[in-house]
């Protein structure tokens, strides 16, 4: 997940990780929170570009700062995971959970893509598919165009990122979707059983995507392309490609509450 991101770490890191792991020292800290930085201005900016233009990258770096300095606090070395893995999710959650509480995203916005959501879900159930945009116009009562318009103002929005956190059981305990598909490299203790079955809960919904949308996900996510140059590849504007992924988070989104309400069924 993380192959874009340019940071080398110093071949001394696990020494200074260790002492700091020890000593607490503050001036240590310091010394990571620098060496780290490069990596809360690479999700600022890969966040930040899925926003409105509104919204200051440089609030999203203060943001994503305080998720970095949790991470390092909490960090254990001797775990088999690197520190850049561990510590994306944090600094991702810290961004959306501050944007959230801000209450940036119209409230039009929201309930118009909560509809979509719920029309997604209910279609899916009824005709064992993946509805068309007609479908989906059809039952959210708006017509194709309406749609589109509304699709790409969600785009504008974290609430259409897999970035976005998520309660799978209706819980407070919350993560970030793209936590669940993220190569990481050794055994994360924190990770619960509900969120493995929800890790193989979303590729199978993945797989079931329409192609467009699987591939626009596939090379978001793990490939790390940018919308533009998604585009590029499938020959179509930036923002037919951010609808195109708007929509498919938005079915995984109503896919993955079926699988929640599933599992407080049965809990």
């Amino acid at each position: 997940m993380l192959t874009s991101y340019p940071l080398t770490v110093a071949g001394d890191s696990l020494s200074l990780w260790q002492e700091y792991r020890q000593t607490r020292d503050r001036a240590l800290r310091d010394r990571l929170i620098l060496t780290y930085a490069p990596l809360v201005k690479f999700v600022a900016g890969r966040l930040g570009a899925t926003l409105p233009s509104h919204v200051d990258e440089q609030d999203l770096v203060s943001y994503g700062l305080l998720g970095l300095i949790g991470a390092i606090e909490r960090f254990d070395p001797g775990r088999e995971i690197k520190f850049e893995t561990y510590a994306i999710a944090r600094i991702k959650g810290a961004i959306i959970d501050e944007l959230r509480s801000l209450d940036w995203v119209p409230r039009s916005v929201r309930t118009r893509a909560r509809e979509i959501e719920r029309a997604i879900a209910e279609l899916e159930r009824t005709l064992m598919r993946a509805p068309t945009d007609t479908e989906i116009a059809e039952k959210v009562g708006i017509t194709e165009e309406e749609l589109g318009d509304s699709l790409t103002e969600i785009s504008r929005t974290s609430i259409a990122a897999l970035d976005e956190l998520w309660s799978p059981s209706g819980s407070g305990d919350q993560i970030s979707l793209i936590d669940t598909i993220e190569d990481q490299s050794g055994p994360n203790p924190e990770v619960s059983l509900e969120q493995t079955e929800l890790k193989e809960a979303l590729g199978d919904a993945i797989s079931r995507l329409p192609e467009r949308e699987k591939l626009v996900v596939t090379l978001y996510y793990y490939e790390e392309l940018t919308l533009r140059e998604i585009g590029e590849v499938l020959g179509v504007t930036e923002s037919r490609v951010s609808q195109l992924h708007t929509k498919a988070v938005l079915r995984l989104k109503a896919r993955l509450s079926g699988v929640a309400m599933r599992q407080h069924a049965e809990a």
